[in-house]
């Protein structure tokens, strides 16, 4: 169990370094102006055109990095410093949630999965920690129920690993995209590409995230009456 809990910190401490890279990378490449003087919102708009899509809009949502595709209603939502900001984060993030975009599209078969678990994996989150924590009062008269937990949130673990590959491929079409449609070039693109791999790292962190904590119910479940 110590062994557990020096991966369970190091992990935290990863995360919160991970998280702190990324807002230090968008900072920067926020003040990296596009030559084309393109906003977020006309680069989504050019890449679904260019992509044969024209049933996705383009909307602006509050916040910062709450960029996200809505497969449900066909919309790319670009945060507030997107939509009407030309400069490469913007740049990079609009073409990566289009790539979400294309994935629907051409019916990318881990999008589908993901898709799928989307309504299992919210209701397994409303309830999980309850689930868990009760299991944990009565591990050794209803163990059935921690086991019930640790299935449930499973779910989640397994939701986190299936977006890997999805995110990984939205960025590979992005920044397909973005060179050669014109907007990056030779000096940006790698700037590009080095803001969505910070981007890419958190959900990395966070799969095994959630997989540390996985194995630490299972340890709970398995270790009860010793």
């Amino acid at each position: 169990m110590m062994t557990y809990w020096i991966l369970f910190i190091g992990i935290a401490i990863l995360s919160y370094l991970v998280q702190a890279n990324l807002k230090r990378k968008f900072d920067k490449y926020s003040r990296i102006a596009l030559s084309n003087g393109m906003t977020g919102r006309e680069i989504a708009e050019k890449m679904l055109r260019d992509n044969g899509i024209y049933d996705v809009r383009v909307t602006s949502t509050p916040g910062m990095l709450t960029d996200h595709y809505n497969p449900a209603n066909k919309t790319v939502n670009l945060s507030e410093g997107v939509y009407n900001t030309c400069s490469i984060a913007a740049a990079a993030v609009a073409a990566h949630e289009c790539g979400h975009a294309v994935q629907h599209a051409r019916a990318y078969a881990p999008l589908q999965m993901r898709s799928a678990l989307v309504p299992v994996v919210q209701f397994s989150s409303s309830i999980v920690q309850w689930v868990l924590l009760a299991g944990m009062f009565l591990i050794n008269t209803f163990p059935q129920l921690m086991l019930i937990g640790i299935c449930l949130f499973a779910m989640t673990t397994l939701f986190s690993f299936i977006t890997l590959p999805v995110e990984i491929d939205a960025s590979r079409r992005a920044l397909v995209w973005l060179r050669g449609a014109g907007v990056t070039n030779n000096y940006n693109q790698s700037q590009a590409f080095d803001a969505l791999k910070s981007a890419a790292y958190t959900y990395v962190v966070a799969a095994l995230g959630s997989l540390a904590t996985l194995v630490y119910y299972i340890l709970i479940f398995t270790n009860r009456r010793e």
